[in-house]
């Protein structure tokens, strides 16, 4: 039937009005036939003012007083209203498996995928899309039916202690993976949120930081990543970021939430704040916060049904933008397809062991082989003395800290509670139980393999000498909340990797760190295997490529620089005299007493190897690097232009063994600029085998933010194939028309 009809069907019975369909008499918002927003508008024009009240506010469960009978320890809670099928939404921290991070829930174990960047270094969608999903299916099976997934800020800063739970520095790549994830987790009918809106870009001050940047660079890059994630991933929610942006609270800012968000990209979910980062009610509310998360860990419960009566009694809010928000909350769920399908209300079974697969398959395509000299690897099976070096490598693989943390199944072998720092409520310094020494063991079974712990370097010398081959585990541990000082590695572990190379010539080092460190040592080793925070079959996984079962396909979708001093900013941002954990406080409050201070991202959209590129500097491996136990050869490129510019070519493998080769086009356009990554494609291929691929130029790396829109300037653009930003294996010029994106 007519929708407009049926909606005007109200029967004016009692304090809630129901909509039915005049054909079936079933209420309208059941009608799967129509779209989640007019299904929303109708359990609107159903509910009582205290039911959409309800809905827009939810409860910190480890602070909730009272708390709900069916309450589960998580990160939020928000009653549903059964009367009208509206589910409880119980939601979970979940950027890399569904998160208990300190225990809340005694003995609730789930699978752990590899860290944000070992995903985003796949370069391959489907690899995110199946890692969400698991993810998803996960949560739905633990009666969770909200994860507080998808992050996608991208990396202005190296020393961001959150930047591995992130998708690297370019706003394509970023913002089609975390598409693809966030389509995996809402495939299970349950709702991903994508975040942090915007330009949360370090940890250490996060509440107290004003983010100043260019309007047209902001759209060019942080945003960018974000549009494409919404228009591929279509998640439900939006969370907006602790930070200031020009000015204004992000989740006050009412030209980034309904200006941007709204206006232009037309984005019919809700959004909910961070957990701590309201600071008003009507200024919040007025700017187009829906949902105040985590209550308890506001000043104040600023939307609280009180706090918003009054304001809708004094004129301050009208009670369309409470319905406004309520609607964007269903059209969310109802899109999602949780409403349609809702979760368990007891917990089911998991295939832990099939998930495992999942985590182990992500983390061996995102290792990235660095360095290789004198095919050190793979390492021969027939070796007769491994030792094994540092990085609790005889128990476990390192993992970062904060709301991502997940208690993987296996349990944790070691777990090192914080003393201090913003991150030391919610944070332990955690170890998988997947053990390197284990599974090398399992490879080499006749070999002599001893572990030495690394904290004597010279005693750790002296066991390496006589070794067929040594593996230094290195270790850098990052977490939410507070950032990392310096990019060296800590505890003297750059000393202990100088020491063990110049006493054995085959020493392998293995890097579990949450993003870019410095590599004083490189020259004196001739191996270097970047395994970031590798999840719960890490150890597996790094086992079977030092070993060559799988062969290094990952590429650096970070940079990596030579030296702190080649970045925008050499140091982190921080007024001086003002500690970690004031500057961290996620629990900050209205903002009147906080302090305050500009961080300007003078880079602008030149973000990562854009910037190397503009500075005309050389990075120590740039980004889309890295080797492979093969090698590959481009042939017979042939470049269009156009209003649809391409490149074809011949890809072969050269080598002796089956191999993933990711070929990668960048374009510069005619204003003479840096170049951006346009198009990749990961392509597995056999010894000898070849294929022929075409790679098209993304139309967002030919357009330009102008006049409010994005447009593809006419003129000569150079486009480039090759393996990684700072290498092309041939390039030609072509032109391209004017054009348009629509918004």
């Amino acid at each position: 039937m007519n929708a407009a009809r049926a909606l005007a069907l109200v029967l004016l019975a009692g304090t809630a009005p129901a909509v039915v369909c005049a054909q079936t008499a079933a209420p309208v918002w059941q009608d799967t036939r129509l779209a989640p927003e007019a299904r929303a508008d109708a359990l609107v024009r159903a509910m009582t003012h205290a039911e959409k009240l309800q809905l827009v506010h939810g409860l910190f469960p480890p602070r909730a007083n009272p708390a709900p009978a069916d309450m589960i320890p998580s990160a939020g809670y928000v009653p549903g209203i059964p009367r009208l099928g509206i589910p409880t939404l119980r939601e979970s921290d979940a950027s890399l498996g569904v998160a208990n991070q300190v225990e809340q829930r005694k003995g609730d174990v789930a699978t752990a995928l590899p860290s944000g960047l070992a995903t985003a270094a796949t370069f391959d969608l489907d690899m995110a899309r199946a890692g969400g999903a698991m993810i998803g299916a996960e949560a739905r099976a633990k009666t969770f039916n909200v994860l507080l997934a998808g992050g996608v800020n991208l990396t202005r800063d190296a020393w961001n202690g959150r930047n591995f739970e992130y998708l690297g520095e370019d706003p394509l790549l970023a913002g089609y993976m975390a598409g693809a994830a966030i389509d995996g987790v809402q495939s299970n009918h349950i709702v991903s949120t994508v975040k942090h809106f915007i330009l949360n870009s370090q940890e250490t001050g996060r509440t107290a930081l004003n983010a100043r940047i260019d309007e047209t660079a902001l759209r060019e890059s942080d945003l960018l990543a974000f549009e494409l994630a919404l228009r591929t991933g279509k998640p439900g929610s939006v969370m907006c970021a602790y930070n200031r942006i020009e000015g204004d609270y992000a989740c006050e800012s009412h030209r980034m939430l309904t200006g941007v968000l709204r206006g232009d990209w037309r984005y019919t979910g809700w959004v909910m704040s961070d957990w701590g980062a309201v600071h008003s009610t009507v200024k919040a509310a007025a700017a187009g916060l829906d949902q105040e998360s985590g209550q308890e860990l506001d000043r104040e419960i600023y939307f609280a049904p009180e706090k918003l009566d009054a304001a809708i009694q004094t004129g301050k809010l009208s009670e369309a933008r409470l319905d406004e928000m309520v609607k964007r909350i269903l059209t969310g769920v109802i899109g999602s397809g949780l409403y349609d399908h809702p979760t368990p209300t007891t917990a089911q079974p998991i295939d832990y062991a099939a998930h495992a697969q999942v985590a182990q398959r992500v983390a061996e395509a995102g290792m990235v082989l660095l360095r290789n000299e004198q095919d050190v690897l793979p390492l021969a099976k027939t070796a007769r003395k491994i030792v094994l070096i540092g990085g609790h490598a005889d128990v476990g693989v390192l993992s970062g800290g904060g709301s991502s943390q997940v208690r993987s199944v296996g349990g944790a072998p070691v777990e090192i509670p914080l003393t201090s720092g913003a991150a030391a409520s919610f944070a332990r310094v955690t170890w998988h139980a997947s053990s390197p020494l284990a599974a090398i063991r399992a490879k080499a079974p006749q070999a002599e393999l001893s572990y030495v712990d690394g904290r004597d370097p010279a005693a750790a010398a002296a066991a390496a000498r006589s070794a067929d081959i040594v593996v230094v585990f290195a270790t850098q541990w990052t977490t939410e909340a507070q950032d990392v000082e310096t990019l060296a590695l800590p505890d003297q572990q750059d000393a202990l990797i100088a020491a063990v190379a110049k006493a054995n010539p085959k020493t392998v080092v293995v890097l579990e760190t949450g993003g870019p460190v410095l590599m004083p040592w490189l020259t004196q080793v001739p191996a270097v295997l970047q395994a970031w925070y590798p999840g719960q079959r890490g150890g597996e996984a790094i086992a079977d490529i030092l070993f060559g079962d799988v062969n290094p396909s990952g590429r650096l979708p970070i940079s990596f620089p030579k030296s702190a001093d080649q970045l925008p900013r050499p140091k982190p941002v921080v007024p001086a005299g003002l500690n970690s954990d004031a500057a961290s406080d996620a629990g900050a409050g209205d903002g009147s007493t906080l302090p305050s201070w500009d961080v300007t991202y003078q880079e602008g959209a030149e973000v990562g190897y854009r910037w190397y590129a503009a500075k005309n500097i050389k990075p120590l491996f740039p980004f889309g690097y890295g080797l492979s136990y093969t090698s590959f050869a481009f042939d017979g490129a042939r470049f269009t232009g156009g209003a649809a510019p391409t490149v074809t070519f011949t890809v072969r493998n050269t080598g002796k063994r089956a191999g993933a080769v990711v070929p990668q086009l960048y374009v510069t356009g005619p204003d003479k600029g840096t170049p951006r990554l346009a198009g990749w494609k990961r392509q597995w291929l056999k010894p000898g085998e070849s294929v022929q691929l075409t790679l098209a130029a993304d139309r967002h790396a030919l357009a330009r933010w102008q006049g409010g829109r994005w447009k593809i300037p006419a003129g000569r653009y150079a486009l480039a194939l090759g393996t990684d930003s700072a290498s092309a294996a041939t390039m030609q010029a072509v032109d391209i028309p004017a054009g348009e994106i629509s918004n």
